[in-house]
């Protein structure tokens, strides 16, 4: 029953993610000096992933993500940019977070993941244009990406507080990982310390 709840939830935050994939793509872009530029909501999806799951379930989640929001409206070229932004992110996200919540908050965990999105995606930009000037970009989605890494933080952290769900499955995985055991440590020594 444990396993085919976890496939459930799996299959729930990939779909979630793909549904907000969808949505964001569907909006005009939100920061006008920085075409091609978007908020990146489904990091959400990526960060509650990486704090409730397994590193391979957690890369599933992902992988499912990109698959099915690439043949719901993407292309071979949207695919190859959410693939290096996506997993460039990913791996930088899960780096991060071994540093542990003594010294980074989950906010501070998602701005990584927001620029690195960003470096992933001009470095496919780089490949395929054959010129290293795309990469002068960088510094304005630089800034683009923190903003937004810094709002999918507080998103993906004000769930994870308040959505039982997703509290009850990273209380399971602190079983079996320490350093889950060491984020959901904090983060109940933090709801605690608001109560008193």
């Amino acid at each position: 029953m444990k396993k085919n709840k976890q496939l459930l939830y799996i299959s729930l935050l990939a779909s979630q993610g793909v549904v907000i994939t969808l949505l964001e793509r569907s909006i005009p872009f939100p920061f006008g000096f920085a075409p091609g530029a978007k908020l990146g909501l489904a990091n959400i999806i990526t960060i509650l992933a990486i704090f409730t799951l397994p590193s391979k379930d957690s890369l599933k989640v992902v992988w499912m993500r990109l698959l099915v929001s690439t043949l719901l409206g993407g292309t071979l070229s949207t695919f190859l940019y959410s693939f290096a932004g996506a997993f460039l992110s990913y791996l930088g996200m899960r780096a991060v977070r071994r540093l542990g919540p003594e010294r980074v908050s989950l906010i501070g965990v998602s701005a990584t993941g927001g620029i690195l999105h960003n470096v992933g995606q001009l470095i496919v930009a780089s490949t395929i244009a054959q010129s290293f000037s795309v990469m002068l970009y960088l510094p304005i989605l630089a800034f683009t990406g923190i903003f937004s890494g810094i709002a999918v933080g507080i998103a993906a952290n004000y769930l994870m507080e308040r959505v039982v769900t997703i509290k009850n499955f990273q209380k399971e995985e602190a079983k079996n990982d320490q350093l889950t055991k060491r984020w959901y440590d904090a983060q109940y020594t933090k709801e605690f310390k608001e109560l008193e």
